[in-house]
């Protein structure tokens, strides 16, 4: 029974609504909606300017040449609004004494990305969508050919960057070269900061903030060209050439290297095995063997003569008497 009761009540208010409804359009089709019967609401945290009441004013006026209430195809109304690039979402409805009612949600760009010479912003969704030319959000750059299935991992970094106090003030920008390797653009010297990819990011920003706060803060910024937190539990620092402080340091390591011998690779010079093997057969095939080669007489050497000589020289003479 109650839930018979329940399911009656639910259908008289429904039919109560609709008689409503369709009464209020009855009565409002034949007005027009002028300005001050349309609300337009924008809803986002954080505010955004590439649409504003005017813009959405002309759509209404441009979906609805006539005016009137009975003429105005909602659904299509909505449609057209939600096409726009920088509309993330839109809700379009009557009110019960005729009113219009707009409200909408744009998209809050989290970088701006430089690519292939052109240039959108892409929201936290990884969606990109085209910059306006009224209206500059103020955001974070990236330039670099950023693949589309890294735009979700690089606006995770550019909202830690911003809800942190200490990455916010350093870094400014983020590049990717042509190896694929990302880098956090500084605000302070010319060096920036290899992160290489998107992963560990908690990590390697932990790593170069203590970094700043042991070191860094006590040597000038201009001495470093670059500063390497890519590789796990070290950080590589490359100095700058045209700072002057680094001049000796920089001769020192020449110096240093001119010192180390140098490792140059042997030329094989030496013929192939099989080479050899080859013309050893050859050799072989053509030439006599050494059983036939009848040995030359062998000599005496001239010192044996020369001792000979002597020893028959050293000899006494025989004496004969005659008589």
């Amino acid at each position: 029974m109650k839930n018979k009761y329940r399911i009656l009540k639910i259908a008289v208010t429904v039919i109560i609504l609709g008689f409503l409804l369709s009464f209020s359009l009855k009565k409002f089709s034949g007005q027009k909606i002028t300005d001050n019967k349309i609300s337009v609401k924008m809803n986002e945290k954080t505010p955004v300017y590439f649409i504003d009441e005017k813009d959405i004013l002309d759509i209404v006026k441009k979906e609805n040449p006539s005016g009137k209430v009975g003429d105005l195809n909602i659904p299509a109304l909505e449609k057209r609004i939600n096409n726009l690039p920088a509309v993330d979402s839109a809700n379009v409805y009557l009110n019960l004494n005729g009113k219009l009612n707009l409200d909408i949600k744009q998209r809050v760009p989290v970088f701006r990305l430089n690519k292939e010479g052109k240039d959108f912003y892409v929201d936290q969704r990884g969606t990109e969508f085209p910059i306006s030319r009224t209206y500059s959000h103020p955001c974070m750059l990236v330039t670099g050919n950023v693949k589309k299935d890294e735009y979700k991992k690089l606006a995770e970094l550019v909202d830690k960057i911003d809800k942190d106090d200490f990455s916010k003030k350093y870094f400014i920008g983020i590049s990717k070269d042509s190896h694929d390797d990302y880098y956090l653009l500084t605000s302070e010297g010319n060096y920036k900061v290899e992160i290489g990819d998107l992963d560990n990011i908690d990590f390697k920003v932990k790593g170069f903030k203590t970094f700043v706060e042991k070191y860094l803060v006590f040597q000038d910024p201009e001495k470093y060209n670059m500063i390497s937190v890519k590789y796990q539990n070290q950080i590589v620092t490359t100095l700058n050439p045209n700072y002057k402080e680094n001049d000796s340091i920089l001769k020192a390591g020449n110096k240093e290297l001119a010192k180390a011998p140098l490792i140059l690779k042997k030329t094989d010079d030496k013929p192939k095995l099989e080479e050899i093997k080859k013309a050893a057969r050859k050799t072989s095939s053509t030439s006599k063997p050494k059983e036939n080669i009848k040995p030359k007489a062998s000599t005496k050497p001239k010192e044996n003569k020369k001792t000979e000589k002597k020893t028959s020289a050293s000899k006494p003479k025989a004496k004969v008497k005659i008589e």
